[in-house]
């Protein structure tokens, strides 16, 4: 992990494309702000570990489904 430190109004250039900006420090929270490109998706990690698990969900319950429909085509 590269750990970088930046101060209020400065930013972090990934690529060419990302650039994450520290936009106010309040507390113990940080705001970032980020620019990037409309077809990356960007989300809060505990969003995309949902996703995620929603998307695993789904992918095992499919086979279960094609399974059903397959037994239910058979029947005369």
């Amino acid at each position: 992990m590269l750990v970088l430190t930046r101060k209020l109004n400065e930013s972090i250039q990934i690529g060419e494309n990302i650039e994450i900006t520290v936009l106010a420090v309040k507390g113990d929270q940080i705001k970032l702000g980020i620019k990037a490109p409309q077809d990356i998706e960007v989300h809060r990690k505990e969003i995309y570990m949902s996703i995620q698990e929603s998307n695993n969900e789904a992918a095992s319950i499919l086979p279960n489904i094609i399974d059903i429909l397959k037994n239910t085509s058979k029947k005369p």
